[in-house]
């Protein structure tokens, strides 16, 4: 077999550890090259500059003395037109490489998604849009993402509030997050299995407490029948939270020394701490029975 190959084995390089991190470097920025330019027209370019090589390689062979002067006379302005032609989404890639690193999500990316996380959380709580989010951690939550519908989108507070609209096809469900990306609409979640939470919380809100229960996740829900906004975290909830603490929450990602942070809850719900523990920012007035829609009905 190696009578086939151009050169003989014995004449490759060693491979030693600087050599196979030269290439995982590589590898890697290839990668990311690659994920830059996927789906748009510099593909295609690149593509006719493919071609081109190829037409010049085969003047050479072909000895066409004439094609080869005119591709190899225009060869070294092409770098400049690449630039000329590709400065705007050179400069978005050269944004998305500072504000990215290649391993997880950045803390200023993580900064700017909460924003647009807690800016559709406000403009659904203004209209009372009922709406759950969840963003994941450390744990994964793939088996509940399955349950719905794929999305893989970018997150943006324009995007949140149509999935929630009233009467959508996806509005009936869970969002979940994962990273930076929207992964999946309309997902089912697990709801607490605490009886004595029946009275006190509506669907959306025992499934954010279900879901925090199961994994490390941050689960957002915004009430429609109150506008309120509550968030869960580690088997624990806060009703009528103020936008800046859910801000906060979803930009640190909330790991579990931060439970101490979690407002007191009133007293007459101490009755539930034995079981799951439901902490509360102000206190549910119980002076008129409160009519649930039929997404907030236990």
């Amino acid at each position: 077999m190696a009578r086939f190959l151009p050169f003989p084995l014995t004449e490759l390089p060693p491979l030693t550890l600087t050599a196979a991190l030269d290439i995982v470097i590589v590898a890697a920025l290839i990668y990311q090259f690659l994920l830059i330019i996927r789906g748009r027209r510099a593909v295609h370019v690149l593509l006719g500059l493919g071609v081109l090589a190829l037409i010049y390689a085969l003047a050479v062979w072909a000895k066409l003395d004439l094609l080869r002067t005119i591709l190899a006379t225009l060869a070294p302005y092409t770098a400049i037109a690449l630039i000329v032609m590709f400065q705007t989404e050179l400069r978005r890639a050269l944004a998305r490489l500072g504000r990215r690193p290649f391993l997880g999500v950045s803390q200023l990316e993580r900064r700017e998604l909460s924003q647009e996380v807690v800016l559709a959380v406000a403009r659904m709580s203004q209209n009372k849009v009922g709406a759950l989010i969840v963003v994941e951690r450390k744990i994964g939550l793939r088996t509940f993402v399955e349950s719905g519908v794929n999305l893989d989108a970018a997150v943006s507070r324009d995007l949140l509030c149509s999935i929630f609209h009233p009467g959508g096809a996806l509005h009936d469900g869970a969002v979940i997050i994962q990273g930076d990306r929207i992964t999946a609409a309309a997902c089912f979640l697990p709801l607490t299995t605490n009886p004595l939470l029946l009275s006190e919380l509506g669907t959306r809100h025992r499934a954010a407490l279900g879901i925090s229960e199961e994994s490390d996740c941050i689960a957002v829900v915004v009430s429609e029948e109150t506008g309120k906004v509550s968030v869960a975290a580690f088997g624990e909830i806060e009703i009528d939270v103020p936008l800046e603490r859910v801000e906060q929450m979803l930009s640190d990602r909330l790991d579990h020394r931060d439970k101490r942070s979690v407002a007191t809850p009133p007293r007459h719900l101490a009755r539930l701490q034995h079981a799951t523990p439901v902490q509360h920012s102000t206190p549910v007035q119980h002076s008129s029975p409160v009519q649930h829609s039929s997404l907030d009905q236990p």
